[in-house]
């Protein structure tokens, strides 16, 4: 077991991990038993520690943790093994300790893993699914269906169940005789050839008998079935291709997006949707000197198509939801419905957790998947070789869904290395300067993004972070576990000189610069130049804001001006209006919404990251 002093140390340097956990323990709450039970939980955690004590002082350049004097150690030690003992369906047995650390004492509690038998634990008046808990990341996450399935092994997975009200006449046989080529190519002389149609998804898994009547399963409904079937039976399953202008969500609600349905056997899905993508992305050729052949470049094909049948294969069907693939100015996100549920950190290893056995394995004898849990690594290695930034993945337990981002943006370009300059006089490594021109891109970084992007571990991401935060290049947003990176004041006016504001299609303001309340220094050169793009009305109306005293009618005229001449969020206002962020949300923005001059241009969600006014075309 580890000392406390160590623990306080790897705090220190690298924030809370997957196995630590930091606590001010002035009493044994909720918060505390969810990760106990998610301790005993996690597969191959090998268990986790839990310090009582010690407090995250925000206040301090970087995450720092310090002891606090506790108060009634016996109290908490018995109150501690009172309720693992009482809360959960079995008693769980920590081991606990207190140490003492210069002039106080910290509980250090220890939390084995059980044996794969015993899992898993879980809030026995709660139940499962929603009682149990798993460690992901640093976090705690309620256990879902897809766990449950994990942690009992031979407890039946959702495409092999009975689909009501199907029938042999839901089979698509374009998509039956697709199979027979594919498999055939792959193994000519493979048994399952020689069966009838009927016997064929039989032996697939596709088709079982119940109450004397055939019908399909979900691996034979969503693999093989007709479109008009998969609408009446399963009408959320599908892939939808949505092309959005800019680099950004939304970011024109009269402009939103085109969007393509696609919906049918998996098997014919897979083609339409990567011809559909494939068409619309950018294309060229390069001859090398003393070559006669040119080369295409661009984003690898086989890593396109590696990816959507990642998405198509491994997604949570039992969930209404489509698959989503977003086709921005600068990148490709596909997002599924399903978290991974291989542990974000051996992404890219060898062997793979199946959610969809019988989908898969269709997939796998066609070759139209990786076999081996390959599939990342192959697009890693696709994505390297083209001199393009390395794929990021995100998996998120909470919201269920797994994200795949490509950018379409080739590393270390001329214009890149143009660029990088910029930064010759900081002693950069090649990871943080990857980092650069990602976050240029997209805006923001987290830890297990710079991970995944440079190939690296968390201790090593953390020190570059680190680094390139206090030398004013990244500003850290979110606390503690949920900490990511923005342009720090020393990157933002950069980024700024390198962006085209007045290419066609991107909002007014590029995502990086909304995420960063502005520094009027900095900003000053910017606010001129989106000066000069407003109409010469426009322009005239915020110049007589004037800088000193501030006259509320004029900004708040000004402001439903701006609005109802392309919608806005509030950064893009505050630096044209020249006043801070929060100063132009409170005192006017807030009130006009209220008095419904100005609404959300995503009203479903008004915390969105995107998010922008508009004037209110219905009053």
């Amino acid at each position: 077991m580890e000392t406390a002093k160590y623990l306080i140390e790897r705090l220190n340097t690298m924030d809370e991990t997957s196995r630590i956990e930091a606590k001010r323990g002035i009493a044994i709450d909720r918060s505390l038993m969810e990760t106990i039970c998610a301790f005993s939980n996690e597969p191959r955690l090998e268990g986790g520690y839990i310090l009582l004590g010690i407090v995250h002082r925000k206040d301090k350049i970087f995450p720092i943790y310090e002891t606090i004097k506790l108060s009634n150690l016996d109290q908490l030690q018995l109150d501690i093994a009172s309720q693992c003992a009482s809360s959960f369906n079995q008693p769980v047995r920590p081991v606990i300790e207190v140490e003492e650390l210069g002039e106080h004492q910290v509980i250090k509690i220890f939390v084995p893993e059980l044996p794969d038998a015993q899992k898993p634990v879980y809030f026995k008046h709660e139940g499962l699914p929603r009682g149990a808990y798993r460690r992901i990341g640093s976090s705690d996450q309620r256990c879902t269906d897809d766990d449950l399935t994990m942690f009992f092994g031979q407890a039946e997975t959702f495409d092999s169940i009975i689909v009501p009200f199907s029938s042999w006449d839901d089979v698509d046989e374009a998509a039956i005789a697709r199979y027979r080529i594919l498999r055939a190519k792959v193994n000519s002389h493979a048994e399952e050839l020689n069966y009838t149609d009927i016997d064929l998804l039989r032996s697939l898994g596709g088709l079982q008998v119940k109450e004397k009547k055939e019908q399909l399963t979900y691996a034979g409904l969503l693999t093989f079935g007709k479109s008009m079937s998969q609408r009446r039976l399963v009408p959320s399953v599908r892939v939808d291709y949505i092309r959005v202008p800019g680099n950004e969500w939304v970011a024109d609600p009269d402009n939103r997006f085109t969007t393509i349905d696609m919906r049918g056997p998996l098997l014919l899905v897979v083609d339409r949707a990567f011809n559909a993508v494939v068409d619309d992305l950018p294309k060229g050729f390069l001859l090398p000197e003393g070559q006669i052949q040119a080369e295409s470049v661009g984003l690898p094909s086989k890593a396109l198509r590696e990816a959507l049948v990642n998405s198509i294969m491994h997604r949570s069907y039992g969930v209404n939801q489509p698959i989503q693939v977003i086709r921005y100015s600068n990148r490709l996100e596909i997002r599924n419905p399903g978290f991974s549920l291989k542990p974000e950190e051996t992404l890219g290893e060898p062997g793979s957790q199946l959610r969809n056995p019988y989908i898969a394995a269709i997939f796998h004898e066609t070759n139209l998947a990786e076999t081996k849990g390959s599939g990342i690594a192959t697009m890693r290695r696709l994505m390297k070789t083209a001199n393009l930034v390395p794929p990021t993945f995100e998996s998120d337990h909470g919201n269920n869904q797994f994200i795949v981002r490509l950018l379409l943006h080739h590393f270390l370009s001329e214009d890149d290395l143009l660029w990088l300059k910029n930064f010759d006089s900081v002693a950069l490594n090649d990871d943080q300067k990857k980092t650069l021109i990602f976050l240029r891109e997209t805006g923001a970084i987290d830890n297990t993004t710079y991970r995944q992007l440079s190939d690296c571990d968390t201790l090593k991401a953390s020190a570059d972070l680190r680094n390139m935060r206090d030398i004013g290049l990244l500003e850290a947003k979110g606390k503690g576990r949920a900490t990511y990176y923005v342009p720090g004041k020393e990157l933002l006016p950069r980024i700024f000189t390198a962006t085209s504001l007045n290419s066609p299609g991107t909002g007014l303001i590029e995502p990086v610069q909304s995420l960063i309340e502005p520094v009027q220094s900095l900003i000053e050169p910017v606010r001129e130049r989106l000066l000069n793009q407003l109409p010469s009305e426009l322009k005239e109306m915020v110049k007589q804001i004037g800088k000193r005293t501030p006259n509320d009618e004029k900004i708040s005229n000004a402001i439903i001006a701006l609005c109802a001449w392309k919608p806005l969020k509030i950064s893009e206002i505050s630096i044209i209006i020249g006043r801070r962020e929060k100063y132009i949300l409170y005192n006017f923005v807030k009130p006009l919404r209220e008095k419904r001059k100005l609404v959300y241009t995503i009203p479903d969600m008004p915390n969105h990251p995107e998010q922008a006014y508009t004037v209110n075309k219905q009053k």
